[in-house]
């Protein structure tokens, strides 16, 4: 396809959700009405947190020197790579919309490939504030089981990844 009609494409989409909302809310739609409600608080919470986010990232990028992350997150850091890329995701607040531009800044600094993937995956099991919600909701033997399973299988599944994607000779373009 195309970038001028996949760009087409998404803008068809946006407005045909936008109509649906509004017809729903017009027409007393109450699952409509639900999934607009649902998308606007989620909307305001986004746009609470990611310009803060990404003027930490910013800041990231411009106060850490490219050694301090090659020591620690590069080639050479070993398994200590991947305990600070889940320290680092642990403390990650925002999810997913935060980890992924972490996650590109600390390649572009020097990262190596799989801590990059094993820190992506960590933000995804490790944070800090849903692991705590989870233990007091589903019991500390819960968590515990389960981050005893997730974390070795992030790690070996991105040090798999990232052999692979090297092999192939894999670039991250700007």
């Amino acid at each position: 396809m195309k970038p001028r009609s996949a760009a087409m494409v998404y803008v068809i989409m946006i407005l045909a959700f936008g109509l649906f909302i509004a017809a729903s809310f017009v027409g007393g739609y109450e699952p409509g009405r639900r999934i607009g409600e649902t998308f606007g608080v989620t909307m305001l919470d986004m746009l609470k947190l990611l310009p803060c986010a990404f003027v930490l990232i910013a800041l990231f990028d411009v106060w850490v020197k490219r050694e301090t992350v090659e020591r620690h997150f590069g080639q050479g850091a070993g398994i200590r790579g991947y305990l600070w890329g889940m320290l680092l995701a642990g403390m990650t607040v925002g999810g997913m919309y935060v980890a992924f531009p972490v996650a590109y800044s600390l390649f572009r600094k020097g990262a190596s490939l799989p801590v990059v993937f094993a820190y992506v995956g960590f933000a995804g099991v490790c944070r800090i504030p849903m692991t705590m919600f989870e233990a007091s909701f589903m019991g500390g033997l819960y968590t515990a089981v389960r981050l005893g399973v997730a974390i070795p299988l992030v790690i070996v599944s991105s040090v798999i990844l990232g052999r692979i994607l090297q092999r192939r000779g894999y670039q991250v373009t700007e």
